[in-house]
């Protein structure tokens, strides 16, 4: 088996509590820390916590689905097709949408994928009652350069003018 092809078998699924299904696709270790790419799922009004990247960028693509995004000032609605780009230090929350949705995201440098691969659980390990261990992930997070700002349900616009005003992030295209 050829270098490439080893390296493109790679392929690690993940659920992280019950709000996030995740499969690396691609890893820090095959791009040299350059990116990550992975292929996430959120369920029916899964939603993130508000949380910033002081390390890394992150580009989202949506594949199906939708997902409501709060990233410093601006609200978007993302869907099949759509694109977005957030960008370091930006402030941060995603909803899934009515049906769900999944999307790949591409973090760079590599980030989400190290993330994941430290605090998830990986999917033949896990069950209908699996959670997050928030320890854990709370340290990962930290020291990967990850801030949380607030608990899953607070937007940017939580944490007042003057913090949530900083650029940096993108609007939507359709591909």
């Amino acid at each position: 088996m050829s270098e490439l092809s080893a390296a493109t078998e790679f392929v690690a699924d993940y659920v992280l509590g019950q709000e996030l299904r995740v499969r690396i696709l691609t890893t820090a270790e095959e791009t040299d820390g350059q990116f990550d790419l992975t292929d996430q799922v959120m369920p029916v009004g899964g939603m993130t916590a508000l949380h910033l990247h002081a390390r890394y960028e992150e580009r989202i693509w949506v594949v199906s689905g939708s997902f409501d995004l709060w990233a410093a000032s601006e609200h978007v609605t993302l869907r099949p097709g759509d694109f977005y780009t957030i960008g370091l230090n930006v402030p941060h929350a995603i909803h899934a949408g009515p049906d769900g949705g999944r999307a790949l995201t591409l973090s760079s440098p590599a980030g989400f994928g190290k993330v994941i691969a430290r605090t998830a659980t990986p999917v033949e390990l896990a069950s209908p009652d699996t959670e997050l261990n928030t320890e854990l992930f709370m340290a990962v997070t930290e020291e990967l350069g990850d801030v949380i700002l607030g608990p899953p349900g607070a937007v940017p616009a939580d944490l007042g003018r003057a913090e949530a005003g900083s650029s940096g992030a993108t609007s939507p295209r359709r591909r």
